[in-house]
């Protein structure tokens, strides 16, 4: 477990361990989210890193007569 300070300013410093185990780059985004009194931070990827993930899915859809 790390602990972290924040600054005069309410900046935080994420630990080097926590950063290489979720390969967090420079300048990468995060959401901030409160929950249940503690804070999230979600590392936000590129739309791009989503390209191709639902291929292979079943696309057939049982349709009304009048639906085309």
């Amino acid at each position: 477990m790390s602990i972290v300070t924040i600054s005069s300013r309410y900046r935080i410093v994420i630990p080097r361990t926590v950063r290489e185990r979720l390969g967090l780059k420079p300048g990468q985004q995060v959401q901030v989210l409160p929950f249940k009194g503690r804070v999230a931070l979600i590392p936000l990827e590129p739309i791009e890193a989503a390209r191709g993930f639902v291929r292979g899915i079943d696309t057939t859809v049982p349709r009304e007569g009048d639906r085309t």
